[in-house]
């Protein structure tokens, strides 16, 4: 059931979350205060905490998405079906939109119509210090294009991005293999491969709390859906490369031994998944790439 807002805003905000309660109120205080009052919904990841207690006593005007066990980054896609708003803001549970980012990101998807995702500018903490990301994504060599705003770009933060709905569902949101954890590549490149734009847009502004720890396993999982992104759309010649660097390193670094075991167990799948990009996108790709390097 969708929930009316009279004069909300064409945006909606998905978050994905699993036990992490006291974050998520954090975040939703933000985001219930916005002036644009956009519709709020939250996927939860089957969380056994106080989550969904929480959200029917504290936020009763929140909708909830209750899922029956954990979709990781797939919750977004069942939250983004769930929403019939035409635009859809992604938050996770330790972030939040400044106050005029989402009327700002409606105003770019209305007037560009090509403009499948926007990248926003990133604000880190309760300081509000920049994201490195943000002059990665600013000085992309990708540059500009004439229908679009922003600079062209194959890489986000998943919690500071806003989608075309349409265009996220046509290139078939997340994908269900890599399930979390530097997912955002391939979204990328599948909504590039689809025609759509993917831009990094620094008037539209996210803030981002994360937690002083990463989270445990983290850098294993990102390292191993690097490795499956290759394989599911990259060139058979790149992605073996990548296969036998990180295998070099599993020798003597367990993280690297962790990835490799993660990626090969998965490998059968990626490799019936696989669909290579179209040349201009693995040829964006490799121009990213050597930039990076």
């Amino acid at each position: 059931m969708t929930i009316p807002y009279p004069d909300a805003t064409p945006v909606g905000i998905v978050i994905a979350t699993r036990n992490r309660c006291a974050a998520l109120a954090e975040a939703l205080s933000h985001l219930v205060a916005l002036p644009e009052r956009p519709r709020i919904l939250v996927a939860d990841n089957a969380s056994t905490d106080d989550t969904r207690v929480m959200l029917a006593r504290d936020f009763p005007q929140v909708q909830v998405l209750a899922l029956p066990f954990n979709h990781g980054a797939l919750a977004r896609n069942h939250g983004a079906r769930a929403l019939d708003t035409p635009y859809v803001a992604f938050s996770d549970d330790d972030s939040w939109w400044a106050p005029g980012a989402l009327t700002r990101a409606a105003r770019l998807f209305e007037e560009h119509p090509r403009l499948g995702l926007i990248a926003a500018r990133t604000l880190v903490g309760p300081t509000a210090d920049p994201d490195p990301l943000n002059d990665v994504l600013a000085a992309s060599p990708l540059g500009q294009a004439a229908d679009l705003p922003g600079t062209q770009v194959l890489g986000f933060l998943a919690c500071a991005s806003v989608v075309r709905r349409n265009a996220y569902l046509d290139a078939g949101g997340f994908h269900r293999l890599l399930f979390f954890g530097g997912e955002e590549t391939l979204l990328a490149y599948d909504m590039a491969a689809r025609g759509w734009g993917v831009t990094h847009c620094p008037d539209v502004v996210a803030h981002h709390h994360p937690a002083p720890s990463p989270r445990t396993g983290r850098p294993v999982v990102q390292r191993r859906n690097e490795l499956l992104t290759a394989w599911l759309r990259r060139p058979v010649p790149y992605a073996l490369a990548r296969t036998g660097a990180l295998a070099a390193e599993a020798r003597h670094d367990d993280h690297a031994r962790q990835a490799l075991r993660g990626t090969l167990a998965r490998l059968p799948a990626a490799l019936r998944a696989r669909k290579p990009l179209p040349p201009h996108v693995e040829r964006a790709a490799r121009l990213l790439e050597g930039a990076a390097a």
